[in-house]
């Protein structure tokens, strides 16, 4: 009998991350995950890219725009 090999998963921290999901911004962030999808629905939002219907935020650009930003 063959053992099968385990493959390992290799965990990224958050902050190394290009692409974030909206559970891992959240974690980032702090921000509510209902707030990030109603800053992340439109097709203009800078810092979002869509993988079919799967949001994906851009982290740099987020974290820039975050800075820039006095409220949200």
């Amino acid at each position: 009998m063959s053992n099968p090999v385990k493959k390992e998963r290799l965990e990224v921290p958050i902050w190394h991350k290009p692409y974030l999901t909206i559970d891992e911004a959240t974690a980032y962030t702090g921000i509510g995950r209902e707030k990030l999808r109603e800053m992340t629905r439109f097709a203009d939002c800078p810092f979002v890219l869509w993988v079919g219907k799967r949001r994906m935020i851009k982290r740099e650009l987020f974290d820039e725009y975050i800075e820039k930003m006095y409220e949200i």
